[in-house]
C-alpha cells in the first residue's frame, strides 16, 4: 500500500525535556489518521514538524517517498488548518480560497476554475462572493479546508480544528469531515484531545502519551482491545475495579476485588496469583438484574444517583468499600424502580473486562 507520509524514529527536544520520543508510523494514501492524546502530549509538535515550522532532534519524515529534511514549510506538499482558521475578514470567500493560487502565480482563469470546483466539493456553491462575517461557524470551517484543499496538498494537516465550535456543530461537523474526506480523497492527519472526534471520523488513530505512541489501531481495535492501562482509560469511559489475581486458567485470571468479589476476566498480560490487578469495565458492558444468565460475573451495588441524559443516561453505584461504578441505561427498557438508596444486582461476561497490572 502507498504512504503518503511515513515517519521513522522522531525525536524532538526542547532543551532537556523530550517533546516526540522515538515515534514510528505510516499514513496510507487517501486514509483518515488521527492522532489523540491529552494536551502537552507532543500531537501537536509533530504535525508541527510535518509542515516544517520546527525540525526534528532526529529521526526522519518521509511525503510521498521524498525525504523532508531541509525542505522549506512553503516547498512541502502538505497545508495545515489551524483551531483558529485565520481567515481574512477583508476578503470575501473567493479571494480567501484564491489566496494561495495568487501567490504561486496561477493564472486569473485557472484561479476562477479551480475555486468554484473545490466550492462544489465542500459543499458551498454559489458561496464565493459572501463575506466571512456572513458564515455560520461550520461554513468557516469548510472555507478554511477549502482554501487548503484548492492548492492540492499531498497531506492536509488538521490541528484541532473543531475546538472552538459549539458542541452541537461539533457534533455535526464530525459527520461532514469525515464525509468531505471520503469525498475529496486526500489523506487527513488530524490532531485532537477529543476520542469521540477520533473514533467517529479515523481510518486509524494513534494514542500518545508522555511523547510517545502507546498504540495505533482501528477506533474499534482501540476501543475493544487497549493494549495498555492508559488506552484503556483514554478511549471511551471505563470503570476502574482494583483487586488481586487469585489463579489463571483458561487464558482468563481469576480477580478478588477489595470488596471481597470474584470475578473472571481476560487480560492483555501474563499475569500470576497475588498480582495487584486493575479491572477495566466499560458501562455500557454491564447489565442490571441478569438473572440467571450463564457464566456472567455478578455484583451487588447501591444507587447513588440517576444521571439522565437522555441517550447517554447512567446510573451512578457504588460499592460496599465507596468505590463508584457507573452503569448505562439501555434504551429499550423502563427502569422506574431505579432510585437513589436501592441496592441492584448487575453482572457482565468476562469477556467484557479487562485487566492490567496495577502499578501500585
Amino acid at each position: 500500500m502507498d504512504n503518503d507520509l511515513s515517519i521513522r524514529d522522531l525525536v524532538k527536544r526542547f532543551g532537556g525535556f523530550t517533546a516526540v520520543d522515538h515515534v514510528d508510523f505510516d499514513v496510507p494514501k487517501g486514509s483518515f489518521f488521527s492522532i489523540l492524546g491529552p494536551s502537552g502530549c507532543g500531537k501537536t509538535t509533530i504535525l508541527r514538524m510535518v509542515a516544517g515550522f520546527e525540525e526534528p532532534t532526529s529521526g526522519i519524515i518521509e511525503i510521498r517517498g521524498k525525504n523532508m529534511l531541509g525542505v522549506a514549510p512553503n516547498q512541502r506538499p502538505v497545508n495545515l488548518v489551524f483551531q483558529h482558521l485565520a481567515l481574512f475578514p477583508m476578503m470575501n470567500v473567493r479571494e480567501n480560497i484564491a489566496f494561495g493560487l495568487k501567490r504561486r502565480k496561477v493564472t486569473g482563469a485557472e484561479i476562477q476554475t479551480r475555486v468554484d470546483r473545490i466550492l462544489e466539493r465542500v459543499g458551498l456553491p454559489g458561496f464565493g462572493d459572501k463575506k466571512i462575517h456572513q458564515l455560520s461557524g461550520g461554513q468557516k470551517q469548510r472555507v478554511a479546508i477549502a482554501r487548503c484543499l484548492v492548492l492540492e496538498p499531498s497531506v492536509l494537516l488538521l490541528d484541532e480544528p473543531l475546538g472552538a465550535l459549539d458542541l452541537k456543530l461539533r457534533e455535526r461537523m464530525k459527520v461532514e469531515l469525515k464525509k468531505l474526506q471520503n469525498q475529496v480523497g486526500t489523506t487527513f492527519i488530524y490532531i485532537t484531545h477529543d476520542q469521540s472526534e477520533a473514533l467517529v471520523m479515523s481510518d486509524q488513530v494513534a494514542v500518545m502519551n508522555k511523547g510517545r505512541f502507546e498504540q495505533i489501531g482501528t477506533p474499534q481495535e482501540l476501543y475493544g482491545q487497549p493494549n495498555t492501562p492508559f488506552v484503556a482509560g483514554f478511549v471511551g469511559d471505563n470503570n476502574v475495579w482494583p483487586g488481586t489475581v487469585n489463579e489463571v486458567r483458561d487464558g482468563e485470571a481469576v480477580m478478588r476485588t477489595q470488596d471481597g468479589v470474584v470475578f473472571r476476566a481476560r487480560s492483555r498480560e501474563t499475569l500470576a496469583p497475588g498480582d495487584r490487578v486493575n479491572l477495566f469495565l466499560r458501562p455500557e458492558a454491564i447489565l442490571i438484574d441478569p438473572g440467571e444468565a450463564m457464566g456472567y460475573n455478578s455484583f451487588e451495588v447501591a444507587i447513588r444517583a440517576v444521571l439522565f441524559d437522555g441517550a447517554n443516561s447512567r446510573l451512578l453505584t457504588v460499592t460496599p468499600t465507596d468505590l463508584e461504578i457507573l452503569v448505562t441505561l439501555p434504551q429499550n427498557q423502563l427502569f422506574a424502580h431505579l432510585e437513589p438508596g436501592r441496592t441492584i444486582t448487575a453482572g457482565w461476561r468476562p469477556e467484557a473486562g479487562i485487566l492490567f497490572r496495577s502499578d501500585g
